[in-house]
């Protein structure tokens, strides 16, 4: 299968965005998970006076998690699809919490700009066709020891793991999303997840844009092996120094 890219795979997130929460909800753990991985990050309690990148924040769940988190924190919630951010705004949020709509490669062309203390990016890079470019903009953008978790299906590069997730899709995701008229999004979903990295392999390449104290930490329940948390901090030296 040929994984969506850029516009098209935009459009199938507006086409998927009234079904979408409905379909997150039946993951057990799915709300949880998200906190957990907000927590990952090893932010101050509350979070006050410190700005948040959500990158990626579709209809605003992972949003939802950093408040619950970090309830005094500033964040910026980015997505590429209108129509998921549409529902993201819907949603009742304080004054601290603003919503862009950008492509996570262009965000200064959007008039996202840092230093940002955090990025916090949910289930996003197996979507951008350049990650690399993607984790170079998010280093630049955090402020020196800033933090990043990257909160993302990785499969852990075990048999068993891989057999798991497709039994899922295609016993479980791929019929109710076709249901919905969304099979083509959950495709891609189910082979883009199978085409990423493992998350010791996203690991690497998040130490290689610059990154330090890089950790993949496992998620439980059924989706263990198959989501993961990579943490990192933003190293004292400038990316691709060598140092």
């Amino acid at each position: 299968m040929t994984l969506l890219r850029d516009a098209e795979l935009a459009a199938a997130f507006d086409h998927a965005a009234h079904s979408y929460d409905t379909l997150v909800a039946a993951n057990p753990g799915y709300h949880a998970h998200l906190r957990r991985s907000a927590r990952r990050l090893g932010l101050p309690a509350s979070g006050a006076g410190l700005r948040v990148l959500d990158l990626g924040c579709g209809t605003g769940a992972s949003t939802a998690a950093l408040r619950s988190v970090l309830p005094a924190a500033g964040i910026t919630a980015v997505d590429a699809s209108p129509g998921m951010l549409a529902r993201a705004r819907a949603k009742a949020w304080d004054d601290r919490v603003d919503f862009v709509c950008a492509p996570a490669e262009s965000l200064a062309e959007a008039g996202v700009r840092g230093p940002f203390d955090a990025v916090f990016a949910a289930y996003l890079f197996r979507n951008v066709a350049d990650p690399d470019a993607v984790l170079a903009s998010v280093h630049g953008m955090l402020a020196p020891h800033g933090r990043l978790a990257v909160h993302e299906y990785a499969l852990s590069g075990r048999r068993a793991h891989r057999a798991v997730w497709s039994a899922v899709c295609r016993g479980v995701v791929l019929p109710v999303a076709t249901a919905f008229g969304d099979g083509d999004l959950y495709r891609h979903l189910w082979h883009s997840v199978v085409a990423f990295d493992t998350a010791d392999a996203f690991a690497q390449r998040v130490r290689r844009a610059g990154f330090d104290r890089v950790r993949a930490l496992p998620l439980p329940g059924w989706q263990t092996g198959i989501t993961h948390t990579v943490v990192a901090r933003r190293a004292a030296a400038p990316a691709g120094s060598g140092r």
